[in-house]
């Protein structure tokens, strides 16, 4: 049996790449390598460079490769992005998910785990918020994600397909190995944005409101390390193959920082105190948003084990550190068509095309 994980080569699901491996899967990645990085798949796992929503790659993939589970990554996930770019973020997120969907059904693929958001919440009414909390996605991204969920729910009603739906909350931090990261310059989290500032990559770091009610007057948001969300996925593909009902389940470590505090941590352990600016709110950011994470805790047994946040920083400095020396690296080139199956000892040069030995 073999774990097809799309958008694998990417910040998430490369983590989850590492942790199916060292739970003893067999693992096949597919990414079109838009916001990926080829060298992020670790030695020894192939991967595929093509679109999950290309129904013919996936229909092939699942045929040679015997699989029996999705792991779906492949996504846009930048939510000012999709306000400008509506279109295009429903193509991505549900046009190509439903082709992905189907393609798993009509190929016989029993379980599919699907990387949802935090987003379909909107702004709730109490925090922190629980899974049967009111639905009320406040962009494209979010309602993007949401129909997913609902085409995922209706597939395993009608067609048989088991399905774990993962909301997740803000993802920070890195591998503690340093096997990979965070690695997509100018990404819009927070803890990257910050660290980044401090290492000078970016000349400031700006909050976007700061008159919230709430300690500090900027917001709450719940961050889970990286590696502790890997695992959630591999409990959730345990959960499918012993025959465990379709689930929905919100992803976060149940504790609330808030944006001044991620910032203050970045100092802290950087030792840099970076310039910060002050701008008026974003509409849509909800003043805070908390996962409770009591039905994770009794469906899986999981619990978010690396919650500590200088400890999430240090791992996100480090790996941004490391990013810095590997680019200044030699590099010589090697060609790389979509479709190509290519090993993971590589880096992967800026264009997206061109692999560079490693």
């Amino acid at each position: 049996m073999t774990v097809l994980v799309t958008g694998g080569a990417g910040y998430i699901g490369s983590h989850v790449v590492i942790e199916l491996i060292d739970s003893g899967e067999e693992v096949i990645v597919l990414d079109d390598l838009s916001t990926g990085f080829a060298w992020a798949v670790q030695p020894g796992v192939s991967m595929v460079r093509g679109d999950a929503g290309n129904a013919a790659l996936i229909a092939g993939l699942i045929a040679k490769h015997g699989i029996d589970a999705i792991v779906d990554f492949a996504a846009k996930t930048v939510v000012p992005e999709s306000v400008a770019d509506p279109l295009g973020y429903y193509l991505a997120n549900t046009v190509k998910s439903r082709s992905l969907i189907e393609a798993a059904i009509r190929g016989g693929v029993r379980h599919f785990i699907f990387a949802s958001s935090a987003a379909v919440y909107g702004s709730p009414r109490e925090t922190p918020v629980g899974e049967d909390a009111r639905l009320d996605p406040r962009s494209p991204y979010g309602r993007s994600k949401l129909m997913t969920e609902w085409m995922l729910r209706d597939a395993g009603d009608a067609y048989g397909l088991r399905h774990v739906a993962l909301r997740y909350f803000n993802v920070a931090g890195a591998d503690p190995m340093g096997r990979t990261g965070q690695s997509t310059p100018g990404a819009t989290g927070l803890v990257k944005a910050a660290v980044e500032a401090a290492l000078g990559k970016r000349p400031s770091l700006d909050v976007c409101g700061t008159d919230y009610p709430t300690r500090d007057g900027s917001c709450l948001r719940d961050y889970i390390q990286v590696t502790d969300l890997a695992r959630a996925h591999v409990a959730a593909l345990q959960h499918l193959r012993t025959g465990g009902d379709n689930l929905t389940l919100n992803c976060g470590s149940g504790r609330g920082f808030s944006v001044f505090d991620v910032i203050n941590a970045v100092k802290r352990v950087s030792g840099v105190d970076f310039k910060v600016t002050r701008s008026p709110r974003r509409a849509g950011d909800p003043t805070s948003i908390i996962a409770n994470v009591d039905r994770i805790r009794a469906e899986f047994g999981w619990t978010s084990k690396q919650d500590d946040l200088d400890a999430m920083v240090g791992q996100a400095l480090a790996w941004e550190s490391k990013l810095t020396k590997q680019n200044t690296l030699p590099k010589c080139t090697l060609p790389l068509r979509p479709g190509s199956v290519v090993e993971a000892n590589v880096v992967l040069t800026g264009s997206g095309r061109r692999l560079t030995a490693h």
